[in-house]
């Protein structure tokens, strides 16, 4: 068996000490049960390290957004009507009279 030290917030501490007490069992007794639960309902890490790997690219639909040499400039009008959907008052510059 291992010996560990744990630090725990004072109320956590008094709070287990008297759930031990009421168990009649020790409080390394309780932590043990404690990790072990909690071990149990949690899912095994089946990953090995260093065995990700990037997911293959999926084909979405669509165009591709960067075939048009203007693209940066479209990505801004397209911002600039998307906000002047959600609020009208604002008038994008392009739109302005």
């Amino acid at each position: 068996m291992t010996r560990t030290q744990v630090q725990l917030p004072d109320r956590l501490y008094r709070r287990a000490r008297d759930l031990a007490q009421r168990q009649e069992i020790s409080l390394a007794e309780l932590v043990r049960r404690g990790l072990e639960y909690m071990l149990s309902v949690s899912p095994e890490d089946t990953s090995l390290p260093g065995t990700w790997r990037l997911p293959e690219p999926q084909r979405l639909g669509g165009t591709d957004p960067f075939a048009d040499p203007c693209w940066r400039e479209q990505l801004h009008v397209d911002a600039n009507r998307a906000v002047a959907e959600r609020e009208p008052r604002y008038r994008a510059s392009e739109d302005a009279p």
